[in-house]
């Protein structure tokens, strides 16, 4: 019904994967699986929505609060998660990260504490260190091939007086943990017990895989909370901008949505991706699930070719997301020799896993989420490059 195994040519699109990979990696000729956007087009539904906006052809001014917006937002919401949002809490922004940067300067002052989990994403730590506020670290620890956090070592950093704010990762990227309920119930006693505000970047949610059930924090949030995030990922629409949250308190809301629009002046929105969100949460659970179903079996495929080429890693998959974060320290291999083997000799590009900090050191981050023809010829090369150092 759905068609995710034709390549479709990203270059000349301006395209930071593929056009732009030599930023990061010093070579324009790879095979790029990095950025955590997908090489597929987005929902047929989307892609209809946004044809019918163009052919009426004025753009002008545009307000996010109407009356079709928000109440998108709740439905998906109440049919993917089972949980019951308030419309009034919605708030809107630019991006996931710029909405983060902005609590965090609300709720914190220069030099004080921000918790994440690590590794982290790396945009955490440039907002953190950009925001001249301090990272403090929680490592996970991988036991099993599962993710754990040691809540003992987590309500040891949230009580240091000097960290004001949890900058949750819900799913986690890059491991791909799921929080389970009971885990989210420990968090919520422990921030309300030691006045620790919570910010939870949920951008991955609708990419969880198995049995696994994500759970939003507002339905388990006790101290001051917001919850960011956006349709982006899952429907492959990030070059448009845009993305939500939900702050329930009206005083905070209230001085978001002041700085958003009178200090920002980002009062009016992408137009693109208010129409992308409604169709995508309105018409667009088909093609989702559809895409699920293929990136599951791409997780799979490298899952098997992985362990059969090299059986001491015993990898799985993660709970969520399409990036598969590979642990290879079971293999004795130097990172940067392999980063050197893959872009020199093997022409591809996997990021290396010191990007997400220092407990990312022998891991890589293979963005899985391609055509299956592109995915086997990563796998197939990144093998390669392992033998040439073993």
């Amino acid at each position: 019904m759905f068609d995710f195994s034709t390549a479709i040519d990203r270059h000349g699109t301006w395209c930071t994967q593929w056009d732009y990979v030599a930023d990061r990696f010093g070579d324009a000729d790879l095979l790029p699986f990095t950025i955590s956007d997908m090489d597929f087009a987005t929902a047929p539904c989307i892609l209809d929505a946004l044809t019918q906006r163009l052919a009426h052809g004025v753009f002008g001014y545009s307000r996010w609060k109407n009356d079709e917006f928000p109440p998108a937002i709740v439905h998906w919401f109440a049919r993917r998660f089972h949980s019951v949002i308030d419309k009034e809490s919605i708030v809107y922004g630019p991006s996931v990260i710029y909405m983060v940067a902005e609590m965090i300067r609300q709720w914190s002052a220069p030099g004080d504490g921000i918790v994440v989990h690590t590794p982290a994403y790396d945009a955490f730590f440039k907002t953190i260190a950009g925001n001249q506020r301090q990272i403090a670290g929680v490592p996970l620890e991988k036991i099993d091939n599962q993710w754990f956090c040691d809540m003992a070592k987590l309500e040891a950093v949230l009580a240091q007086p000097q960290n004001k704010i949890l900058l949750l990762c819900s799913p986690h990227n890059p491991t791909g943990k799921v929080w389970t309920r009971e885990e989210l119930n420990v968090m919520a006693g422990l921030c309300e017990k030691h006045g620790v505000r919570v910010i939870s970047d949920e951008i991955h949610m609708d990419m969880v895989w198995g049995n696994h059930q994500h759970i939003p924090w507002c339905d388990v949030a006790r101290s001051p909370w917001a919850l960011f995030t956006s349709g982006s990922k899952s429907f492959n629409i990030p070059a448009f901008t845009g993305a939500y949250g939900l702050i329930a308190d009206e005083t905070t809301r209230n001085d978001y949505l002041n700085a958003l629009k009178n200090r920002d002046g980002l009062s009016s929105p992408s137009v693109p991706a208010l129409v992308a969100h409604i169709a995508a949460y309105r018409k667009g659970e088909p093609w989702l699930d559809a895409l699920r179903t293929y990136l599951q079996d791409n997780m799979h495929y490298i899952a098997r070719s992985l362990n059969a080429a090299f059986p001491e890693l015993n990898w799985a998959m993660p709970e969520s997301t399409y990036l598969a974060w590979v642990d290879l320290r079971p293999l004795r291999i130097d990172d940067k020799a392999l980063q050197d083997v893959l872009i020199k000799q093997q022409k591809v590009a996997i990021m290396p896993g010191y990007t997400y900090g220092e407990e990312g050191n022998g891991f890589i981050r293979l963005n899985a989420g391609c055509p299956r023809s592109k995915l086997e010829q990563g796998v197939e090369r990144l093998i390669a490059a392992i033998n040439t150092l073993r």
